[in-house]
């Protein structure tokens, strides 16, 4: 099981964005996604949530808000769990990428975006500003599809 981090950086209006369209064998190839990337060994999420945020933009951030959990299963690859932050207290310089293609967009723009259906559906949440964290589960076939998008619920009440 793969853990990994996608950091949603938001200036008033604008989200930061990634189009991964410069890496050879990208699961991820000419879509929009946030920043992020996986967890290295002895490192926290929230560790790494920072250290992929620095080094794919340049920028440090203030503080992280942890907004939910996302199971991406495939048909063709390893599982892997990505825990999604939102930042909007940053310092430093925006810098370019060998990831892909940075570009700050209006969020009312955003699901005009070649972008993962999934990511849609965790990313119109992140527009609700609501502080409730989710947990959702994605399951994709092998051509990048999503066969289905399940909700987790809390059964603990």
């Amino acid at each position: 099981m793969l853990l990994s981090t996608q950091i949603y950086l938001i200036d008033g209006t604008k989200w930061l964005m990634l189009l991964r369209n410069k890496k050879k064998n990208d699961i991820n190839a000419n879509k929009w996604i946030a920043v992020g990337g996986k967890k290295e060994p002895g490192e926290s999420i929230e560790e790494c949530a920072i250290r992929e945020t620095f080094e794919e933009t340049g920028l440090t951030c203030g503080s992280l808000d942890y907004k939910g959990l996302v199971h991406f299963i495939y048909q063709d690859n390893n599982p892997e769990d990505i825990y999604i932050y939102v930042c909007s207290t940053f310092t430093g310089t925006l810098h370019e990428t060998d990831e892909g293609t940075l570009k700050w967009i209006e969020e009312k723009d955003l699901m005009d975006l070649e972008l993962w259906e999934g990511d849609r559906i965790f990313m119109k949440k992140l527009m609700e500003r609501s502080a409730e964290p989710f947990e959702i589960t994605l399951l994709y076939d092998s051509h990048g599809t999503l066969l289905e998008a399940r909700e987790e619920r809390d059964n603990h009440d």
